[in-house]
C-alpha cells in the first residue's frame, strides 16, 4: 500500500495498487484504470502520465 511520508513532504511513498495506465495514441492521453474491475477511472488532460501508477505496455 501506497503510504504517506511526513507531514508537509507532498508526495507519495511507494507505488498505488490495484491500479494502472495506459496511453491512448488517438487522443494522445495516459488513462487510468482499475485493475481488478477493469473500468476506465480518469483521464490526464496535460499528456503526461499519472505518478506512481505503473504501466501497461502492450
Amino acid at each position: 500500500m501506497a503510504t504517506i511520508g511526513k507531514s508537509g513532504d507532498n508526495r507519495r511513498h511507494g507505488a498505488v495498487r490495484d491500479r494502472s495506465q495506459t496511453f491512448n495514441p488517438t487522443t494522445e492521453q495516459w488513462v487510468k484504470r482499475d485493475s481488478g474491475t477493469g473500468r476506465f477511472m480518469d483521464v490526464k488532460q496535460d499528456g503526461t502520465p499519472f505518478k506512481g501508477v505503473r504501466k501497461e505496455y502492450k
